[in-house]
């Protein structure tokens, strides 16, 4: 008997998937050619140095806890659970001073104003404006099916709400910063927490990005045991509804008959017959390594051909093993520094980003600003007893000098750069650092192919790939040209980083194909936009 669903990946957003499906009484199967479930959310123990774990990929997980679908497939029961520490983020400068975010927003404030108290004031006033914003509008578009452009148009223009929003979007990110906020400082410190790691900064049409981040109720969170404990858990949820998840399987293709997503095929020649084909993968793999050239009409191959991976998406890592947790010398004035949950380093002026996408674009090494936290201080599991874990990450680009080859040539090489700035900031690592080890953007790749060049988000947000045209137009409601063939993944509205809401709505859809009802399932944004 074929199953009713056959899910390509076992990254977070196919585990969604699969659990609601499953929930719903469908017989699923999660495919997947890793050894382990998860995707990004991988904690691995040092091999060198045992007890030591590291999450070499994903760490922060922005309101995690507050998603729908940890609350609908009751994640905590199965092992997932979040600390969110009050000191969120910590920007430390050179001469000492730090710009901090906190969980309590008038501490927020407070820092802002240590630096300009008109920027303060400005924070406060973005923050108070978008709050309505998001709960009636960001917040419901990001967990439903996007709308078609000219349908969102015209329900956001019949509202104060939404005519605010869409003016704020044509802005870009920078026009935005620079048009507010005055001390350079503050708007690099805004640009880089509420916009580089996401979007491009340079991108008309996402002005929005950094009020709604300063509104949103969601703040930076790391799961106990490591990210893999979110992973172990949503595949503990797959099994407890029923599906089943199948790891070290290599696919070979997906099977068409008759117009048809049917199944799929194993490198080992294996066919294993579905009703419905889901794929959390990225579109060059869904529409060009499994599906036949005859399978896919000119048009889409085009289409997916020409989907845009983010420049300044690739990561570089950095982890350490400690005898101690780094002591940064600004907290020698302010202690509680040495408690923020995310540290930020070498970020001075708005001036430095400009250098950053120039140095991308040139295939070279910017002057570095890198971001990082200990884990082990807010959990001591992931290390010996009396030890640490740290890391520090750097965007770089994949290509370096034009080819990614070049990084298993210098990959060590600014790992030591790294921690040498490190220790400007923190002198007490130079005695604490038992071992260290680094990953770079081709690394990346290695392990996860779904990031194309190394590209975390699955997909840029320019060149037009947002809502209902990702990851391009004709396939942006998670529907293929296929009949039984979905997307899920990253490459899809509302895009990367761990939200899970890709495959949230993805369920969405294909519950809504399949004449499924049930009882976890949102009315259409349609209906849920609390507009006045």
């Amino acid at each position: 008997m074929p199953h009713d669903a056959i899910i390509l990946g076992a990254g977070h957003n196919g585990l969604i998937v699969a659990a609601y499906l499953a929930k719903a009484g469908l017989d699923v199967l999660v495919l997947d050619r890793r050894h382990v479930a998860g995707g990004g959310l991988e904690t691995s123990e040092d091999p060198r140095h045992p007890g030591f774990l590291h999450n070499t990929h994903s760490f922060f997980h922005r309101g995690v806890s507050q998603m729908p679908w940890f609350r609908d497939l009751q994640l905590s029961r199965f092992g997932a659970r979040y600390v969110e520490p009050e000191l969120n983020v910590a920007m430390l400068l050179r001469g000492g001073e730090a710009l901090c975010w906190w969980t309590d927003f008038e501490k927020t404030v407070a820092s802002f104003a240590e630096f300009n108290p008109r920027d303060a004031e400005e924070l406060r006033r973005w923050r108070d404006e978008f709050l309505p914003i998001v709960e009636k509008i960001i917040a419901v578009e990001a967990m439903s099916p996007p709308l078609p452009p000219e349908r969102r148009r015209e329900l956001l223009g019949a509202s104060p709400e939404g005519r605010r929003l869409l003016e704020v979007s044509r802005l870009s990110p920078l026009e935005f910063v620079e048009r507010h906020f005055e001390h350079p400082a503050v708007r690099a410190g805004l640009l880089f927490f509420n916009g580089l790691r996401e979007v491009d900064l340079r991108a008309p049409g996402f002005g929005h990005h950094i009020p709604f981040l300063l509104a949103s109720p969601a703040k930076a969170q790391m799961c106990l045991g490591g990210s893999a404990a979110l992973g172990r858990a949503l595949v503990a949820a797959v099994h407890h509804q029923g599906g089943q998840v199948r790891l070290s399987t290599e696919l070979h293709r997906i099977i068409v008959r008759d117009g048809r997503a049917v199944g799929v095929e194993t490198t080992d020649g294996e066919q294993i017959e579905s009703r419905q084909v889901v794929s959390s993968l990225n579109p060059h793999q869904t529409f060009f390594d499994l599906l036949e050239e005859a399978d896919v009409p000119q048009p889409w191959r085009e289409k997916a051909a020409r989907f845009q991976y983010n420049l300044l998406a690739p990561l570089f890592a950095l982890n350490v093993n400690l005898h101690q947790p780094p002591h940064y010398t600004a907290a020698r004035k302010r202690p509680e520094l040495d408690d923020a949950l995310m540290v930020i380093l070498g970020l001075e002026d708005v001036e430095q980003f400009h250098d950053i996408v120039r140095h991308h674009e040139a295939g070279t090494i910017p002057p570095t600003v890198m971001w990082g936290a200990c884990p082990t201080r807010f959990d001591p599991s992931q290390a010996p007893p009396g030890k640490h874990t740290a890391f520090m990450w750097e965007k770089l680009p994949y290509r370096l000098r034009g080819d990614a080859q070049h990084w298993d040539r210098e990959t060590s090489g600014h790992a030591r750069v790294m921690l040498e700035m490190w220790c400007e900031y923190a002198p007490n690592l130079a005695d604490a650092v038992i071992d260290h080890f680094a990953r770079s953007p081709l690394d990346t790749v290695r392990t996860l192919p779904n990031m194309r060049h190394g590209d975390l988000l699955v997909g840029a947000f320019t060149g037009g790939q947002v809502g209902y045209d990702r990851p391009f137009p004709g396939a942006g409601h998670y529907r293929t040209h296929l009949d039984g063939l979905y997307l899920c993944g990253s490459c899809c509205h509302p895009g990367g980083n761990v939200t899970g809401l890709p495959g949230y709505n993805a369920t969405q859809v294909l519950l809504a194909d399949l004449g499924l009802d049930a009882d976890w399932l949102p009315p259409p944004a349609e209906e849920r936009f609390g507009l006045s």
